[in-house]
């Protein structure tokens, strides 16, 4: 059970892991484009109004994919808390056990005083009854 669950949590950070790459590679990809796009260095056979036109819109496209590479990566990063989050385990055990031990030695220590709260009383009542059986104002 144990070794399918750490093989389970491998798995999904390897998830993350290849998922982080690859929004940073097309985020790179996209942006070099654009830089490239933007010197304008095309030695190409369209006239310059419409090598403008296309550099536009492919510049468009491409800063298009460089926001949807930073949303996948604003999800990858929920994702990730959301992992952290649920599967911090150690540390809710921690706390579960911390509290569980405290509220035991209160426990403990209230029994013990309402045990001697109780034996007290039990002594007084003895006494009472002794005194009153032996009293001679009955």
């Amino acid at each position: 059970m144990q070794r399918n669950l750490t093989q389970s949590k491998e798995a999904l950070l390897k998830s993350y892991n290849s998922r982080l790459k690859e929004d940073i590679r097309s985020m790179r990809e996209n942006f070099e484009e654009i830089i490239r796009l933007a010197k304008g260095e095309n030695d190409t056979q369209l006239s310059k109004i419409t090598q403008c036109e296309q550099d536009t819109y492919e510049t468009q496209v491409r800063a298009a994919n460089i926001v949807r590479a930073g949303e996948s990566l604003m999800k990858l990063v929920s994702d990730i808390k959301q992992y952290l989050i649920l599967n911090d385990f150690h540390s809710v055990n921690e706390a579960i056990c911390s509290n569980s031990t405290l509220y035991r030695t209160t426990q403990i220590d209230r029994d013990t005083k309402l045990m001697a709260v109780r034996d007290d009383m039990a002594a007084d009542l003895y006494d009472l009854e002794e005194e009153y059986y032996t009293s001679i104002y009955k």
